[in-house]
Parts: structure tokens; sequence; C-alpha cells
């Protein structure tokens, strides 16, 4: 029974030393130190950093202003992207997917309803054009 009770204990065997901890470190500030050519895994650690730090430049960038001509915009890049007409900013490639590019034609003449008499003439003028340029490619493409 009192085995049963004890449970378990977990044991470090790992030897460290003082000797080790300075070889391990010297080693490391000659690697960072050497302008070597990096080769294997130091090249997809290269690669991953800078990737890293191009990522968060993108986060570091001013975004535009929120506004309705910026969101309409944006929807129209979207559908875009959806008719194959641009480049997918995530794949780099230009794919077809024709239902949701209907979808935001759809949403952006839902808009248009929903906003009638609400909008500036430059907003309404944006929005109008958009759409007619929207259908006529999603046309296009589903012939």
């Amino acid at each position: 029974m009192s085995d049963e009770e004890k449970g378990f204990v977990i044991k470090d065997r790992r030897i460290f030393s003082e000797d080790q901890d300075s070889k391990e470190t010297e080693a490391k500030e000659d690697k960072a130190e050497s302008p070597e050519k990096p080769d294997g895994e130091d090249f997809e650690n290269a690669q991953q950093q800078a990737d890293a730090a191009a990522e968060e430049a993108d986060e570091d960038a001013p975004l535009p202003e929120l506004n309705f001509p910026t969101f309409v915009i944006s929807l129209n890049a979207s559908a875009l992207v959806h008719l194959g007409a641009i480049e997918d900013p995530a794949t780099g490639k230009k794919v077809k997917n024709l239902p949701m590019a209907k979808q935001t034609i759809d949403i952006l003449s839902m808009l248009e309803e929903k906003t009638r008499g609400n909008l500036s003439a430059d907003e309404e003028n944006i929005l109008k054009n958009v759409l007619y340029d929207l259908r006529i490619l999603y046309v296009k493409e589903k012939e």
C-alpha cells in the first residue's frame, strides 16, 4: 500500500560543469563572428529569420484609413483574386473560385442597395463602377 501512495520521483541525471558551459558559449560566439556561408540547416534558419523580419516589417506598415471607399476597394480586390484576375497574396498563384467571386459581388450589390441615398457622389460612383467591372469579369469567366 505504501508503494502505491508514494507515486514516482524524477531525477535529472544530466551532468553539468563550468568547463562545458564555457566551451559551448565560446563555440556559439565563434559561430556568430565567422561570416561563413550558411549551409543546410543553417540556411533554413537564416531564411526563417528573414521571413520573420519581413512579416514584422509588414505588421509595422501603416494601414490605409478605414472608410467606405477603402472597404469597397478591399472587397473588389477579394473578388478579383477569386476571379483569377490577380494573384492570391498568400500563395502567389492565380486561382479561380467563381462561387466565392459571386458571393463577394453579391455583398457589394447588397451594400449598394442598403446604402442608396446615404453615400456621397464619389462613394456612389466608386461602388457603381466596381460592381460594373466585376460583373463584366464574372460573366466573361463564367462562359
